[in-house]
């Protein structure tokens, strides 16, 4: 399944004011990079892929439609996988993103 095109729309509105955003085909998704990080991107699983602070995984599995990132059937902590129905809107998305834009503020620019 090819990402989500309506929310690869969203997430690039989301991250328009930025300066350093980039987008990259990864994982079979399109990837947002911020200062060289991943930030978030539209999986092709459907859902949003979001890179947050390791010490808040388990805050962010809490929340509804949250799992850990599995691949290669490896995880760790600070992704997090967004299931399509948690990221359905605007303002959804926009409070993932956020979680992980102060998290790639406090790393150094690639």
């Amino acid at each position: 399944m090819p990402y989500d095109e309506d929310l690869a729309n969203r997430l690039r509105e989301l991250l328009s004011e930025l300066d350093a955003v980039t987008e990259r085909k990864m994982f079979g998704g399109l990837a947002f990079m911020v200062d060289g990080h991943l930030a978030v991107a539209a999986s092709r699983t459907g859902g949003l892929l979001v890179r947050l602070d390791p010490a808040d995984t388990d805050a962010a599995l809490a929340r509804p439609h949250a799992e850990r990132m599995v691949m290669g059937g490896r995880s760790m902590d600070g992704w997090i996988l967004v299931a399509a129905e948690g990221v359905r809107t605007r303002r959804q998305a926009g409070a993932w993103v956020r979680r992980s834009l102060v998290f790639i503020a406090t790393l150094p620019p690639k």
